[in-house]
């Protein structure tokens, strides 16, 4: 062997069966080969690092896929196929090629960071990882938010868990990648630099004087009589619930009780053009209006207050006309405050970790980004399906007061064959001071195993609330305290709840822990004939929910590390105690899980998340739908939201409520059900009014009506649903889709944040201002039907759609096969038969109709049922091919009933069908032309 060759090899980075190991400045590099199109990149002062045991991706998947390493000149290579990696020998920078040859990401030169720190007490650094900015790129992801954003390009987010903001550590790009953070501390994205106060001298008052805005304050939530005015220089007020002291509140002779609001007016002007981000943080109604565009348009709850964000262009030395208003309808904690970020000197890409011992992501390649999701679970587990029933209507509230109740709310349902399949028992079951111990009252639920069963003999689930919340003075707090199992911090500082008692959490990080909590629920409520569970308050919520340094104080220490450094996974490893210990004691009935945050891996137990306690208000539904959709292109698939909003102003719970508010409020609540009959979980819920029934809205009245053909429009849709959620397991797929996910050529479609698909088929347009009867929709670059009225439209325009009371504008695109299912009360009322096949020609298509026995994990062991449809265009065929997979119980044969939808023959959707061939199946492949 040459003396060149063998400096040849030397000069190769060390080899591993999963990758190599680079030696760069500062630490080790690993490029480790997950899949052809799935790499992890790992660095850390030490390598022993790249064997830490994740949370997230503990039990990855990974194939065992050819790849070699090449030496180029000036960089090393590691070529899987699908990707060529590519590592700078000169700056340690990762660069990610497609098999063409095309850069698809790169980090920046000099962008990897680590930076020693101390957090709690414990050595460690702040890790981050800027990538290159990619002309034209949207980004999407990184779980819920509220702010309403679908593209996140060019903002600053913080990620941590709370009450309504749920944290994915996964960003997408339109490009076709995405990159897993794999980091559970507190997070940001973007600029690290501060949100500032407006500096005084470059906010003008309504005259044009700088030094500030022009502020005026009303007695009455609608600007109604000004018992003030003066010159802010600054807008950062929070005041305390006790308003009794005039110094407290926003304007010292405002009212100590009761509702309030403000305007402030005037101008920006700024010293430096550029593009400024705005931060609005508020506890009420806001509005704000930049250059006479409305860019914040907001309402949150009074004790639970958020952000809204906006980006504007602004130029230099000019002025810049500024409104906002605030609007306080509770007459509670006032919290308004006003703040903005300079120009960012780049417009690179950057996630940063507040604790770390080095950075790790995973470069998730499609490039149709249902592969990349699908890259995401490979990595951190497989979506478990929920059971079938779960994908029918729930009924909640706060709260059924006793067993009869929510017995007398299923019979309601049953009596005016309303369909539903999950009554909802809300919090405070137990005694008032009971907190903990899972055990009804029995004064209020006297008979648990006979009021579930009572439950079930009416064809009804009932899922629970249950908390990893804990007042001292319970059996189950003492069983947990007594093996350290109990946070501390929350105790020695005797934090109250909104009862006055005192109260923790256990540490769901401690595998006994999570042990023990499950036996305690066992024994309460399992055994007793509970169905699903409600895992509330996951974050965990612990008072004040909004101050990130207390939240991560009060969980600190845990039996992983600091409360720094696992502040996001709280949720993730609280539902994987209940799904292993449901598993255990029952291994084959599915777990169904409820729960309010969420985190990186935890489809793996079929959770399925909503969208925390949002307000009873239309700004608020609009922006569940980019929440939905962020949070589902993030990897997760299961979310849904509180229909009508949990918490309503005062005027919505007003017994009786005025007319006109009435009027309001029942055509939220419609619009509302209309929008969440077609996400992944349809489920109603909210603090008031103390009824939320749909049978409480008046048979009489447009609501009632329009809510009942929603819900029964839902279980029509079950065969195209159910097929969702197999794809979702078996192929990585995704229910809830931003538009970006089918159309990432179309520009505009990459932007639209009130819009999305529900499936492959559907384009759907909530409603979500009041008294609108039509909505401006853009219609993607294919061709659409509406589905009202099977008339066909062109894409890649927008167009004004009828919006009536009781219908929202729904597209389906041409080439989809919608599966159509018999009407039913509840998911397993009878079988599926005969389905009607909706066929839109006009382009080919595919869908594959998939069933299983919806209650067992027999799924896992291959016991399903799949039949591929598909839709020739060109021989205008629908062939029904051979059934693929059985299972116990499947029907041996049915019928189809096809109708095929074209420009000559155009069909709405209805209650009935004149089919154009009904055919018998039997699982054999059939040919069914046109006419």
């Amino acid at each position: 062997m040459s003396p060149l060759f063998c400096a040849f090899l030397l000069a190769l980075p060390p080899a591993a069966p999963d990758g190599v190991v680079i030696p760069v400045a500062g630490g080790f590099l690993k490029i480790e080969v997950v899949a052809a199109d799935v790499i992890r990149v790992a660095f850390a002062p030490d390598s022993a690092f790249f064997a830490r045991r994740s949370l997230a991706a503990g039990d990855r998947a990974r194939e065992q896929v050819p790849w070699k390493v090449v030496r180029a000149r000036g960089e090393t290579r590691i070529e899987t196929g699908r990707l060529s990696v590519r590592v700078s020998r000169a700056t340690g920078a990762v660069a990610f090629y497609d098999a063409a040859g095309r850069r698809v990401a790169a980090e920046a030169a000099g962008g990897r960071e680590l930076t020693p720190a101390e957090v709690l007490g414990e050595r460690t650094y702040h890790v981050r990882q800027i990538w290159q900015a990619n002309r034209g790129e949207a980004l999407y992801g990184l779980g819920q938010r509220q702010e309403g954003l679908s593209d996140l390009k060019g903002y600053d987010l913080d990620l941590w868990q709370r009450n309504t903001s749920e944290v994915v550590p996964v960003l997408v790009s339109s490009r076709g990648y995405g990159i897993f953070w794999d980091n559970t501390s507190f997070t940001r994205f973007g600029d690290l630099r501060p949100f500032e106060p407006i500096p005084a001298p470059e906010l003008l008052d309504r005259d044009g004087r700088p030094g500030g805005l022009t502020g005026t304050f009303y007695a009455g939530a609608a600007f109604e009589r000004a018992v003030g005015t003066r010159v802010d220089s600054a807008i950062l007020f929070t005041t305390p619930n006790d308003r009794t002291d005039p110094a407290t509140r926003l304007h010292p002779a405002l009212p100590a009780r009761g509702s309030v609001s403000a305007r402030w007016e005037g101008f920006l002007a700024p010293r430096a053009a550029g593009t400024y981000q705005i931060e609005l943080f508020a506890n009420a109604t806001v509005k704000l209006w930049v250059g006479g565009r409305l860019v914040i348009d907001d309402a949150r709850s009074w004790w639970l207050p958020w952000r809204g964000v906006a980006r504007v262009r602004l130029e230099a030395g000019r002025r810049c006309r500024v409104r906002l208003e605030y609007s306080d309808v509770e007459g509670q904690m006032e919290t308004v405050q006003l703040r903005w970020k300079t120009p960012a000197p780049t417009e690179a890409t950057s996630l940063w970790s507040e604790v770390g011992d080095g950075v790790d992501y995973y470069f998730l390649y499609g490039p149709a980004l249902d592969r990349v999701i699908a890259g995401y679970r490979r990595v951190t587990g497989r979506a478990a399906m929920p059971p079938r029933y779960a994908f029918g209507y729930w009924q909640s509230r706060n709260r059924y007061e006793t067993s009869q109740q929510s017995l007398e709310a299923v019979d309601e349902f049953r009596r005016r064959q309303i369909p539903v399949d999950v009554i909802v028992q809300d919090w405070m079951y137990w005694k008032s001071d009971q907190w903990g111990s899972h055990e009804a009252d029995p004064a209020r639920f006297p008979d648990v195993p006979g009021w579930i069963r009572a439950i079930h003999d009416r064809h009804a689930r009932l899922l629970i609330s249950v908390w990893g919340k804990f007042y001292p003075n319970t059996r189950n707090a003492e069983a947990m305290r007594s093996r350290g199992f109990l946070y501390q911090v929350p105790l020695r500082d005797s934090v109250r709840d909104w009862l006055g008692y005192r109260y923790t959490f256990y540490d769901a990080f401690n595998p006994d822990a999570r042990r023990l909590f499950w036996e305690q629920l066992r024994s309460a409520l399992f055994d007793q004939g509970v169905d699903a569970w409600w895992l509330d308050a996951t974050e965990p919520d612990i008072l004040p929910s909004w101050d990130l340094e207390k939240q991560r104080e009060a969980i600190n220490p845990t039996a992983l590390g600091s409360g720094a450094r696992m502040l996001n996974a709280y949720s993730l490893e609280q539902v994987a105690g209940i799904y292993e210990g449901q598993r255990q004691a029952a291994p084959d009935q599915r777990v169904a899980i409820l729960t309010r945050s969420a985190f990186a891996g935890q489809q793996r137990y079929g959770a399925a998340i909503w969208s925390g306690d949002i307000a009873s208000a239309w700004p608020a539904m609009r922006k569940q739908i980019a929440a939905g959709t962020g949070f589902s292109i993030s990897g997760i698939p299961y979310w849904s939201m509180d229909i009508g909003g949990y918490w309503p102003q005062p005027r919505f719970r007003a017994e009786p409520m005025a007319p006109a508010d009435a009027e309001e409020w029942r055509e939220l609540s419609a619009r509302w059900t209309e929008f969440g009959a077609l996400v992944p979980i349809f489920r109603a819920h909210g603090e008031a009014p103390p009824a939320r029934e749909i049978a409480r809205f008046g048979d009489s009245t447009a609501a009632y009506r329009a809510m009942v053909y929603w819900d029964r429009l839902r279980y029509r849709l079950l065969p195209y649903v159910y097929s969702l959620a197999g794809a979702v397991t078996q192929d990585g797929g995704t229910m809830m889709r931003p538009l970006v996910m089918d159309f990432p050529s179309d520009a505009i479609a990459r932007q639209v944040a009130d819009q999305y698909l529900f499936g492959p088929a559907l384009l759907v347009n909530p409603v979500t201002a009041y008294r609108a009867r039509s909505r401006a929709v853009y219609l993607p670059r294919a061709a659409w039907y509406d589905f009202w009225t099977g008339r066909r439209l062109a894409g890649g325009r927008t167009v004004q759609a009828a919006a009536p009371h009781d219908r929202i504008p729904l597209y389906v695109r041409a080439g989809s096969i919608l599966p159509v299912g018999p009407e039913l009360r509840y998911t397993d009322e009878k079988p599926a038969d005969p389905i009607t096949l909706l066929v839109y020609t006009g382009a080919g298509g595919r869908f594959s109709l998939y069933e299983d026995d919806g209650a067992s994990y027999g799924y896992e062991r291959g016991e399903a049922a799949r039949i591929p449809l598909r839709w020739d265009e060109r021989s205008r065929t629908l062939i029904i091919g051979r059934r693929e997979g059985s299972f116990p119980g499947m029907l041996a044969r049915r019928s189809f009933q096809v109708v095929f939808v074209s420009p000559r023959r155009p069909v709405g959707f209805s209650v009935e069908f004149t089919p154009d061939r009904t055919v018998s199946y039997g699982g054999e492949e059939l040919r069914i032309r046109a006419p």
